[in-house]
């Protein structure tokens, strides 16, 4: 009972007919596809009346030699010989007595025939009108080409060219298996047993074939990822139709083998709804790519942030692209779009609809990210101080709703950053510190207050995605990478121990990736395709969006952020300008009460640890120094010594000098 209780119960009406939008899909195909094919043969229809015609003669020939053969008999010729070769003449005698029976009656069949088909033919040449007299001999003359027509040379030819896919059976499934030189499988089927326990029959899947079983024990899933290629090759197909996958809620030897039709790279992806009309409510799922059997996948981009990873020229910036339009179709959304690589791959959008926008790397453009990120830091504080002044009944779950992100008053509204290759960031000698400062704090916080992260990287390593962000990050796109490390920074930790591996894509996956989010185990997906003139036509349609709702600001305006306070002055310059340098060392507390009587609307209100953290990512620690209160007694606090803020301004300008 507990077995019958436990099992898996499998749908009773099928998916595409509880589905809308499945079903929809379906009947636009078959209407599409016979249609095609009745259109294509109706358009050559002449041609293939022209083929039949000259074909015709050929076709009296052989319909008058196949009559006379019949009526000859010749079909017994070779038994009627076989018998005078063995010399056996009772067999022969009673063999021609039945071929002379057949003769005779089928010459009376024959001239019957032809007696009725002349008087028929005079009859209908006297007595029918034209039209029909035209269209019997039409019909003759076709039906003659008809059987002239050689077995190589077909009268009408394909509207459609349907790949050639064999179905899978669980031969094939077993010799493929057997194929892949693990020991345990082969030991299995050297003793008789299978090397593979089918779980489930053999089904069609959408485009493509499902198979589901367990391995030999002691035989994981990941061990046939790891031979793919060689799986591949057993089942005489092509890498990017076949398709293993380990079940999450099974044991690590439960498989699902899918073999598709197509390459996933190949196969053509159902039109993306959002391409030519509609808007997004960044709140509610959203079609975003699809799966191997052609079926949309969704996420919904509030709640989360996120890192995309793969190696270059793998679909990585067009991933982070799509994501960024998906964003752009909100028209209450923030958008903060940052082109690192400097291609201009993100202008389509940054141009049209983004409150920030830079491409490229240079020290102005570092210069201006990090004030936008200091700024959506503030914001991010400013927001949690509103959330947590709302009434528990208008915010019940100390977040942001898409109810609240649509009252300007609160300014709850979405914020999406993009990032194409965050490495450089991270990387930086000056404010690479505090990027990954701000940015794991935005990881951490930035869900619930509205805010979203996205990253790009090409570099998925410790330096180039720092481990506070990748481990806090809730959605990951993992598109291939080389190895292990990388394969685990992007998807997490232990993934690629449990067959998570997106270095088995080929060169040719561009595009497709694992997605880790929306509450589900890492999926196979292959993202939306577009193109640089197709995200130009989607930014222009978020505009007008932005335009009507009166949401457009900043860069998309051509306004210029305005200048930070914090970041109009040098904080180095300023500490070295109150700090003698007759004092080698001083406390933090005395550095703070000098810089605010030398900037007082810069640095009022600072206390000591702010001035510990806005040094940190200059690379200027703080420490113990010993010193004298204002009464005299010595005391141990912390404080900074002159000699290295120097050194960290002397490192700071050879830097700049360089760029």
């Amino acid at each position: 009972m507990t077995r019958i209780r436990d099992a898996k119960r499998r749908d009773i009406i099928p998916t595409w007919l509880t589905s809308r939008d499945e079903l929809t899909t379906a009947a636009k195909w078959v209407a599409t596809h016979y249609g095609h094919v009745a259109a294509y043969h109706a358009w050559r229809s002449p041609v293939y009346a022209a083929r039949l015609a000259v074909q015709a003669p050929r076709g009296t020939a052989r319909f008058l030699g196949g009559t006379m053969r019949w009526v000859a008999d010749k079909e017994g010729e070779p038994v009627r010989l076989a018998a005078v070769r063995r010399e056996d003449a009772a067999e022969y005698l009673k063999l021609s007595r039945q071929r002379d029976g057949r003769v005779r009656l089928r010459t009376l069949a024959v001239t019957l025939a032809s007696l009725v088909g002349v008087t028929a033919a005079f009859a209908l040449y006297v007595l029918a009108p034209g039209w029909l007299q035209a269209v019997s001999l039409s019909a003759l003359v076709l039906a003659l080409g008809f059987v002239g027509t050689e077995a190589d040379q077909p009268v009408a030819t394909r509207a459609v060219e349907v790949p050639k896919a064999r179905k899978l059976t669980s031969d094939m499934v077993l010799r493929a298996l057997a194929a892949l030189s693990i020991s345990q499988i082969n030991q299995a089927m050297a003793k008789g047993h299978d090397g593979f326990a089918f779980t489930a029959p053999i089904t069609r899947d959408g485009p493509g074939w499902r198979a589901e079983g367990d391995l030999p024990y002691g035989v994981t899933v990941a061990d046939v990822m790891d031979r793919r290629d060689r799986l591949a090759s057993g089942l005489r197909r092509p890498l990017g139709c076949v398709w293993p996958e380990a079940v999450p809620e099974e044991h690590t030897g439960r498989m699902v083998l899918w073999v598709g039709d197509q390459d996933m790279n190949k196969a053509q992806q159902p039109a993306w709804p959002l391409a030519t009309s509609g808007e997004v409510d960044l709140f509610e799922p959203v079609e975003f790519a699809t799966d191997q059997r052609g079926r949309w996948i969704r996420l919904t981009l509030m709640y989360i942030a996120g890192i995309i990873g793969s190696v270059p020229r793998m679909g990585k910036t067009f991933l982070l692209r799509l994501l960024l339009l998906i964003a752009a179709l909100d028209p209450r959304a923030e958008l903060h779009t940052y082109d690192l690589k400097g291609t201009g791959d993100l202008d389509p959008i940054g141009d049209q609809v983004a409150h920030r926008h830079r491409a490229g790397e240079d020290l102005e453009d570092i210069e201006y990210a990090i004030q936008d990120m200091r700024a959506l830091r503030e914001e991010l504080r400013r927001r949690a101080k509103m959330i947590r002044s709302l009434p528990r009944d208008v915010c019940p779950e100390s977040k942001v709703t898409s109810d609240l992100a649509s009252k300007k008053s609160l300014g709850l509204h979405p914020i999406v950053v993009g990032v194409d290759e965050c490495q450089v960031w991270f990387e930086h000698p000056t404010y690479g510190k505090e990027f990954e400062e701000i940015c794991t704090d935005l990881v951490k916080r930035g869900p619930a207050t509205g805010i979203v992260l996205l990253l790009a990287t090409q570099r998925p390593d410790s330096k180039s995605l720092p481990t506070g962000i990748s481990a806090n990050a809730g959605m990951r796109w993992c598109l291939k990478v080389m190895g292990q490390i990388e394969n685990d920074m992007v998807l997490g930790t232990g993934s690629y121990k449990r067959g998570v591996r997106a270095n088995m894509f080929a060169w040719a996956d561009k595009g497709i990736c694992y997605f880790v989010g929306e509450g589900e185990d890492a999926r196979i997906v292959r993202s939306v395709y577009v193109d640089a003139p197709a995200a130009e036509t989607i930014s222009i349609r978020a505009r007008a969006l932005r335009q009507g709702l009166g949401t457009l600001t900043g860069h998309a305006l051509g306004e210029e952020p305005e200048t930070d306070r914090t970041a109009a002055f040098d904080l180095l310059a300023d500490v070295l300008a109150v700090v003698a340098a007759d004092e080698p060392k001083v406390w933090n507390e005395t550095v703070v009460a000098r810089l605010a009587e030398l900037r007082p609307g810069v640095y009022d209100g600072w206390e000591a640890e702010q001035l510990t953290a806005a040094l940190k990512p200059y690379g200027v620690p703080t420490g113990q120094v010993w010193g004298k209160t204002a009464d005299g007694k010595g005391a141990n606090r912390r404080g900074i010594e002159r000699s290295k803020v120097h050194n960290a301004v002397a490192e700071r300008d050879r830097w700049r000098k360089a760029g």
